[in-house]
């Protein structure tokens, strides 16, 4: 069974860092690619970031293009997602999933294919 346990998040200053993690248990993470997803409060969620398999194709809303960095170590079963000059309008829960193998090695826009979601971590950006 595919899970996933996100942990990292906390109470950073504008302008601070947090590195998110995305532990799988269950399965071989290597076989997936995996996004990033946040939901601020009274919000849809969104996505933020995905990694391909292989990890040699990322993509990264608009929003946080330029600060947020995601990555994998297929070997320690994790990905990751480093957050630099952190705003408040990143404050949110950050969840993370797996697209589904029907869909390939790669990133989907639609949030309907991915599955295994997360409990979420909570992000909040404040002074």
């Amino acid at each position: 069974q595919l899970q996933f346990v996100e942990s990292g998040g906390g109470l950073v200053q504008p302008g601070g860092s947090l590195r998110l993690s995305c532990a799988a248990s269950g399965f071989a993470l290597g076989y997936y690619a995996i996004g990033w997803f946040r939901q601020a409060p009274g919000k849809e969620r969104e996505g933020v970031s995905c990694i391909r398999s292989s990890g040699d194709s990322t993509n990264y809303a608009d929003s946080v293009k330029g600060r947020f960095t995601i990555s994998r170590d297929n070997a320690k079963n994790t990905v990751y997602l480093q957050m630099n000059n952190l705003k408040p309008e990143d404050t949110a829960v950050y969840y993370c999933a797996a697209v589904r193998l029907a869909y390939g090695f790669t990133c989907s826009p639609r949030q309907d294919d991915y599955y295994a979601w997360g409990q979420g971590t909570q992000v909040t950006v404040s002074s």
